[in-house]
């Protein structure tokens, strides 16, 4: 399963119904797009937090998906279909992509990002959900 960033941001910032969510997905499965860590990163305010989350990567997801030419085209293809119907922005699409080129499931709390893309398996979080 591929985790979007925003369940990973609200992980981040303490939220039990985020915690839950990955906790009930073992480790193993546990993969993010390096564009999800790249926002990520992009959202640290010093080397601090950096490092942290350096750490919260490495010991709580089992792997990093780093996009090659396949999916570069698959996400292509994906913003040529999406982009101007549907709103689809590229990082969206390069995770969208990576996904489909896995063969696995896309977590997210943004369903509507995604539920153009046909194909795509989806599992909505929501930061308020209990259990």
């Amino acid at each position: 399963m591929i985790v979007d960033t925003d369940i990973l941001i609200w992980y981040l910032r303490g939220s039990e119904a985020a915690r839950r969510f990955l906790a009930r997905v073992p480790l193993s499965e546990r993969a993010v797009s390096a564009l999800t860590v790249m926002e990520l990163l992009q959202g640290c305010r010093d080397t601090r937090e950096t490092r942290m989350l350096n750490a919260f990567v490495s010991e709580n997801l089992g792997a990093v998906l780093h996009p090659d030419e396949a999916i570069s085209r698959r996400a292509i293809r994906l913003l040529e279909s999406h982009a101007l119907r549907a709103g689809l922005r590229v990082v969206d699409a390069l995770i969208a992509a990576t996904t489909l080129e896995a063969g696995t499931t896309l977590a997210t709390g943004n369903v509507r990002h995604y539920r153009a893309i046909g194909g795509l398996p989806l599992v909505g979080f929501r930061p308020g959900a209990a259990g």
